[in-house]
């Protein structure tokens, strides 16, 4: 993890000076040119027949008005005086529609027969309402604008800031509504029931016909409403977020947000200059949901929320379930639809033929935005599946892919949770690296950081105002080591927004499965705290009891909805049972975290330890290569040389290794070898398989150069790559290094206690018996006719991988021929072979 600073991205709200510009030089609404709907014969009926008993009642109804609402029958079809403007004739309105700006569609300037209205009087909004909607603290919007019922006709209101004039069109019906001042207008209609009526909206230099987005009924239902309150919509971005629907027959897009605490949302983006005054959202009930429905509105409009906060100011907010964001630093939400056709159903199908932890699963980690500095997602496409495949590793795991705003995180500090990150392309770009690498036999593993996010004043932090995301109690939201925020699993709407992010990449990006970082920083409330900088758990322990319950959650929910998936947990503690079911409890009380896998970071701390050593020395440190198999079966693992120990200061891998140049190279061959034998899954970073001696750097990736034929020592880092190629092909057809890798009857030492030799050497086993032998010395000498006990029911051994061959750049000591077993007894076996130990390196032999 890598601290970073707050984001420099841009905020789109507008200055008083853009506004101003903005007002004069098109309307804030996109003008969607549609034809408008017929108008219902009933509603004709009733207009035509009543027009005298409505014209009554709403002439009593004037009578109860103040003198400042009133207005004569007649001006419901023109403005008051000092009002009128020049598109009000007809020589300004057949202006006004040329007068178009660039990019919107025309207005429709079809003229309809006006039905009259002569109505009394202008069913304005009361002070309270109309104060409400102007500072964005209106819960309900759609209970004041819109069409209504109302005694005398159907009260027409709309809240169209910047606007000149607006008129209601149904069929027919053409009802210019009165301008009640500060955007906002209306009219009574002597009718009987609501119209499905649109607005012609009239700016100066043009006039739009438009939805009105208040007339529609709540895009969400009760069952949507009651999982999201119930914290258990596990599909929860089908229901939160933008996404472009048809909605009572019109196309637009659907806005929703959680965020309980505010006093108001409303809806601001491109479509309105950022301006979200006229967007007001409409509160579900006690959920904390907010929703609006904006027709017209479709994929690639940017987006915010615009959030009046309990103190009643207002923050701009990107969507916590945008599916799509604006390259960073910009900072906006992009309304997505995807338009992906997938054809990977082979891989899908048998992906759940074999748990993880008893299939061949050697991993290839890659950042892809510096694999192949500048390339996209689809270009990635083109090149990464096919050199993973040529090195024969069976997953990719890529470091994070959700947007995040500071590259130098390298994803770790995440502020789009559902979103890809843009630098690459858009979602359905993604779709099509993930495919492609599932065409070429390739699964795909994903970092996904549930543990903490940044706390940019446009994301997540303090998202309505007061923690939400995050704990309320600062010792609890407050990470120590990152200076981000830690979530609040306790709360069910939280725990739900992140189970439902576990399910989302691997239910719409068909991701084979998560590394889920730092969990050791979730699981225990002192992590990196002093005394007195945390509280026990209500049992008086450390253990953050609700980050448990949220990683069982998320497991058990993976594993039933996705099958063939594995989550992979990077703990580094000692914690029972992290591999463990969530139904199983184990010494401690506690069930399982339900994790697939775990990474052995004591391996990798022991086992570099070991190899940065000279020599001379290791013999004092055998124990650092060993003591791995006292608890290796204690959980599922997977053997990581992950991105964080090849940079800030750590060396590459051959670089960790002592000597000049060909004994670095030789060690690290060495130690693959054992490692690709060792019980455990393996986890390579990209650069290390061709020897890089630099660190990794996000800026600049791997040192591809290094084997270009044309550079000198290209021989030696091509002779590493060809290694790692031969240990994964080996390794995969060799059921005995996989098969039972989480099982001590796949193991068996056959000398653990050769310190003095430098030497290591053991029995792998597949489910039938079948051994492969694995040797390796650590001493920089040739070990001639060196003896290792081994079975007796072995005719002759053969060598099949040799990390000392000359083709890896080695010495090419070795055993060319069969080695048959002799009869005498050796290492408590009842026979024994002699082999030639090449210096510095690993070999394995299987019977011949």
């Amino acid at each position: 993890m890598t601290p970073r600073p707050s984001s420099s991205g841009p905020d789109p709200k507008k200055t008083a000076e853009e506004k101003s510009a903005a007002k004069k030089a098109a309307p804030p609404q996109k003008a969607v040119a549609k034809k408008t709907t017929t108008e219902k014969p009933a509603v004709k009926k009733a207009a035509a027949k009543k027009a005298t008993t409505e014209k009554s009642a709403a002439k009593k109804a004037v009578a109860k008005k103040t003198s400042a609402k009133t207005v004569a029958a007649k001006a419901v079809a023109k403005k008051t005086a000092g009002k009128t403007t020049a598109a009000k004739t007809p020589a300004a309105k057949r202006t006004a529609a040329k007068k178009t700006p660039a990019g919107k569609p025309a207005a429709r300037t079809t003229v309809r027969k006006a039905v009259p209205a002569e109505v009394a009087v202008s069913p304005s909004l009361d002070a309270v309402d109309r104060e409400r909607l102007l500072s964005g603290t209106h819960h309900d919007p759609h209970s004041v604008l819109g069409a209504h019922r109302v005694p005398g006709g159907v009260a027409f209101r709309a809240f169209k800031p910047y606007a000149l004039a607006v008129t209601v069109l149904s069929g027919e019906l053409r009802a210019e509504l009165h301008d009640d001042g500060d955007g906002f207008f209306s009219g009574l209609l002597p009718i009987q029931e609501v119209p499905v009526h649109r607005l012609l909206v009239t700016y100066e230099g043009t006039a739009q016909e438009v939805d009105d987005p208040y007339r529609f009924l709540p895009t969400l239902g009760d069952l949507d409403l009651h999982l999201i309150g119930e914290g258990r919509h596990e599909q929860l971005w089908q229901a939160l977020g933008a996404e472009p629907m048809t909605h009572e027959g019109v196309e637009g897009t659907r806005f929703t947000v959680w965020a309980p605490n505010a006093r108001g949302v409303r809806v601001a983006g491109g479509f309105n200059f950022w301006d979200g005054t006229g967007h007001p959202m409409r509160s579900l009930g006690g959920t904390g949901v907010w929703e609006l429905f904006l027709p017209g509105i479709g994929a690639g409009e940017l987006y915010k929320f615009e959030i009046t906060r309990p103190d009643g100011s207002r923050t701009f907010r990107a969507d916590p379930l945008a599916r799509r964001t604006e390259v960073p630093p910009a900072t906006s939400s992009v309304v997505h639809t995807s338009h992906y056709t997938w054809g990977d159903e082979e891989w899908l199908a048998r992906r759940a033929q074999a748990p993880a932890h008893e299939a061949p699963l050697s991993v290839y980690e890659v950042h892809l935005p510096s694999w192949r500095p500048g390339l996209t997602y689809r270009q990635l496409a083109e090149q990464l599946p096919a050199y993973v495949a040529d090195l024969g590793f069976t997953h990719v795991e890529l470091m994070p892919v959700a947007e995040h705003p500071f590259g130098g995180s390298w994803g770790y500090q995440v502020t789009g949770f559902y979103a890809p990150t843009a630098r690459l392309g858009d979602p359905d770009d993604f779709k099509y690296l993930v495919d492609r690498l599932h065409q070429a036999g390739i699964g795909v593993l994903m970092d996904w950081v549930p543990a903490h996010f940044p706390r940019d004043d446009w994301a997540l932090a303090e998202f309505d105002g007061r923690p939400l995301y995050e704990h309320s109690d600062p010792l609890r939201a407050a990470h120590p080591d990152w200076g981000t925020l830690e979530f609040d699993f306790g709360r069910r709407e939280v725990r739900n927004f992140l189970v439902a992010n576990a399910v989302y990449w691997c239910e719409e990006f068909h991701i084979d499965g998560l590394r889920v970082d730092a969990v050791a920083s979730m699981l225990y409330l002192d992590y990196s705290r002093e005394p007195g900088q945390w509280t026990p758990n209500e049992h008086g322990g450390r253990e953050n009891l609700d980050a448990v319950a949220f990683l069982q959650e998320m497991n058990a929910t993976v594993y039933r909805r996705v099958p063939g998936v594995v989550t992979v947990a990077e703990e580094s503690t000692a914690w029972d049972g992290v591999t463990r079911a969530t139904h199983h409890k184990g010494p401690s009380g506690f069930g399982g975290l339900g994790f697939g896998l775990k990474w052995n970071m004591g391996w990798m701390h022991d086992s570099l330890e070991y190899m940065s050593r000279e020599p001379v020395h290791r013999k004092y440190h055998h124990g650092e290569m060993t003591f791995s198999m006292v608890y290796a079966y204690s959980e599922n693992y997977v053997l990581p040389i992950s991105h964080d120990e090849v940079v800030h200061g750590k060396k590459s891998l051959v670089s960790k290794m002592p000597g000049d140049w060909w004994q670095q190279r030789a060690n690290e061959r060495a130690y693959l070898g054992f490692m690709w034998a060792h019980p455990g899954k393996q986890l390579l970073f990209m650069g290390q398989e061709f020897a890089q001696g630099a660190e990794w750097s996000e800026a600049h990736g791997p040192d591809w150069w290094l084997l270009d034929p044309e550079y000198g020592a290209a021989a030696d880092h091509r002779g590493m790559r060809d290694l790692v190629r031969d240990l994964n092909t080996v390794y995969r057809v060799t059921p005995a290094l996989w098969q039972r890798d989480t099982h001590p009857s796949g193991f068996a030492w056959v000398v653990g206690d050769a310190a003095e030799d430098n030497v290591l050497a053991f029995l792998r086993l597949d489910a039938d018996g079948a051994p492969l032998l694995a040797v390796s010395n650590f001493a920089p000498v040739v070990r001639p006719d060196y003896r290792l006990g081994v079975p007796d029911d072995v005719p002759a051994w053969i060598e099949v991988l040799n990390t000392d061959a000359a083709r890896y750049g080695g010495g090419d000591v070795g055993n060319p021929d069969p080695v048959k077993p002799e009869p005498q007894g050796w290492h408590g076996r009842p026979a024994s072979i002699r082999l030639n130990l090449p210096p510095l390196a690993t070999v394995w032999l299987r019977p011949a």
